[in-house]
């Protein structure tokens, strides 16, 4: 399994300034890359793989690139290789996009050494140390320990807009290492939930419980008011750069908010339950509705999904996405749909008569399909009579 830490860093002014001159040198490496991609003989290129034996040709001919570590070097030249086939992917799933321009020094403000270049020590405080080859030595803020099974596959150095440095591990734990999730025939049906992700609330579960939304107004009328600000400053001068430095640290800010409430949440979910099914929603067709689109983005539900997926192999808990059409208008009782405006926030069956809260009935229609998939009978007189007991 692989995953990823993140630690704030802390260098002293000499060794920001050699990051930021070797973070330069990636980027001319990747313009350089898109250069011989788009005018070299396609025999000697078109894949990570072959680009990198063009690089010794690449020192000897621009002596800057041996200033960097060489793995470091390849990693640069995999990343434009990774950025065109994900532009390939999104193509072929028929968006509309261009292809690959060459980085500006704003665009391009990481670098990743891959396999070797790089050391951790000192970890036995909350503060910790990393090496980087032809770099030095960087201080990060070890607020949590990497696990003893997990082996550093790679470190990403990157400066944030504010001007903030911080530090990425790529880790991957064996498999053998990880809790074993409970057996699918033997799955205990009581201790599993279903998960509408709401409107009302952030989210409602199958069982009845409850989590409200995060609240981000102060945060969002400050940004709107240092926002106004900014647009009052002349680009370019030294008055704007400090107020978009400001502007960006509310907006990370916000992110940070978001990201430790979902990590409360996921976490919560899979430990206390063997299995958690959540609909496969279609996040980008939701932002293109024309209704509360900057609370969905809020929500980042495709985030809230992928660490609430990561957690699941971490704890030891089964998680499932299942089909998301239908699970509001699908009652959950006899199967009838029934068309709800979204101001409407009761479920009443006109078939069979169940009555219930909309998010609980769609809560349980996603615990059914979780059911469904996995092959496992559905608990229907349970539910049912526990909602209409909430109701």
């Amino acid at each position: 399994m692989e995953y990823s830490y993140r630690y704030p860093a802390y260098s002293t002014q000499e060794v920001a300034g050699e990051l930021e001159h070797h973070i330069d040198i990636h980027r001319q490496a990747y313009n350089y890359t898109l250069y011989e991609y788009e005018n070299v003989d396609a025999d000697n290129i078109g894949s990570a793989y072959k680009h990198h034996y063009r690089l010794p040709d690449w020192k000897n001919e621009f002596p800057v690139f041996l200033e960097v570590n060489s793995k470091a070097l390849q990693r640069t030249v995999t990343r434009f290789y990774d950025n065109l086939s994900n532009l390939k992917d999104q193509k072929e799933n028929g968006r509309n996009v261009g292809k690959l321009k060459w980085k500006s020094p704003k665009d391009f403000q990481s670098m990743t050494f891959s396999q070797s270049g790089f050391e951790l020590k000192n970890t036995s405080g909350r503060h910790a140390t990393l090496w980087l080859s032809k770099i030095g030595d960087i201080n990060l803020r070890y607020h949590r320990e990497i696990p003893d099974e997990a082996d550093i596959k790679e470190v990403t150095v990157k400066k944030e807009t504010t001007g903030d440095w911080f530090v990425s591990f790529g880790l991957q734990t064996d498999d053998a290492d990880l809790p074993e999730k409970p057996d699918v025939n033997s799955l205990d049906t009581t201790n599993s939930v279903g998960i509408d992700l709401g409107i009302l609330n952030y989210i409602h579960t199958s069982d009845g419980k409850t989590v409200d939304w995060l609240d981000l107004e102060d945060e969002y009328e400050r940004l709107r008011r240092e926002q106004r600000k900014l647009s009052q400053k002349e680009e370019g001068s030294n008055n704007y750069e400090k107020q978009r430095v400001e502007v960006a640290n509310i907006k990370r800010h916000i992110r940070q908010k978001v990201l430790d409430y979902q990590h409360k949440i996921t976490t919560w979910l899979v430990r206390e339950y063997d299995a958690v099914f959540v609909e496969d929603l279609n996040v980008k067709g939701m932002l293109e509705q024309l209704h509360n689109a900057r609370n969905k983005q809020d929500a980042a539900w495709r985030q809230f999904i992928t660490l609430l997926e990561y957690k699941a192999n971490l704890y030891g808990c089964h998680v499932l996405q299942v089909e998301a059409q239908g699970t509001t208008k699908e009652c959950a009782s006899c199967g009838v749909e029934t068309e709800k405006p979204i101001w409407v926030r009761e479920h009443s069956c006109p078939s069979c008569g169940f009555e219930c809260d909309r998010d609980a009935n769609a809560a349980m229609n996603v615990l059914q399909r979780g059911f469904a998939e996995l092959g496992l009978g559905w608990l229907e007189d349970q539910y049912l009579t526990k909602h209409r007991r909430l109701a």
